[in-house]
C-alpha cells in the first residue's frame, strides 16, 4: 500500500492511498480522485519524506552528511503544512457538527423558518437552501439567518 501526500488546485492538502504509484497516475488522468474539502479534480502529489536508513543511530556511529541534509530539506515543509491542515480539521469539525446538529430542509429554508420564528412549530436547528430574495425577506421579518456555503464534498455524507 502507498499512501501519498496530496494536494488540490485550491491548495487543500490531504492524503490517499494507492496500490502503487501507477494506480494514482491512473487515477489522476481519469479525474477519479477529488479533494475531500471543495471536490477539485486538479490533484497533485506532494513530496513525501524519504525512508531513511537510521541504523547507524543504534550502532553509535555518525550520520553520513548525505543523510542530515536530507533529514534537514525534508523536516521544513512538514512543519509549514501543519498550520493549513489544522484549519482544514477545524473546518471539518465544525461542518460536522452543524449537520449532526440541524435538520436539512432543502428548498424549503425560508418556509421553516418563518414557522419557528412565529412558533408555529418547536424552534430546532434547521439547514437548507434559500434564494437571495428569500434570504432578505427573512432579514426584513427580522428572522436570523447565517449564509453557511457548505463545500460540494460536505453536502453528502462525511467520512
Amino acid at each position: 500500500m502507498l499512501v501519498l501526500n496530496l494536494c488540490c488546485g485550491n491548495d487543500h492538502r490531504f492524503e490517499g492511498w494507492f496500490g502503487s504509484a501507477q494506480d494514482f497516475e491512473s487515477q489522476v488522468e481519469r479525474t477519479l480522485i477529488a479533494c475531500p474539502i471543495c471536490t477539485d479534480h486538479r490533484v497533485k502529489r506532494l513530496p513525501t519524506a524519504p525512508h531513511l536508513n537510521v541504523s547507524h543511530i543504534r550502532a553509535g556511529t555518525k550520520a553520513p552528511e548525505a543523510i542530515k541534509a536530507t533529514q534537514a530539506a525534508t523536516s521544513a515543509p512538514i512543519t509549514a503544512q501543519a498550520p493549513q491542515g489544522e484549519l482544514q480539521r477545524k473546518m471539518q469539525e465544525a461542518v460536522a457538527q452543524v449537520l449532526a446538529n440541524t435538520e436539512d430542509v432543502g428548498d424549503r429554508f425560508a418556509e421553516e423558518a418563518r414557522r419557528i420564528h412565529y412558533g408555529e412549530t418547536a424552534a430546532h436547528g434547521i439547514r437548507g437552501q434559500a434564494s437571495v430574495a428569500e434570504v432578505a425577506d427573512l432579514v426584513e421579518e427580522g428572522i436570523a439567518v447565517l449564509p453557511l456555503a457548505l463545500p460540494a464534498a460536505f453536502k453528502g455524507q462525511m467520512q
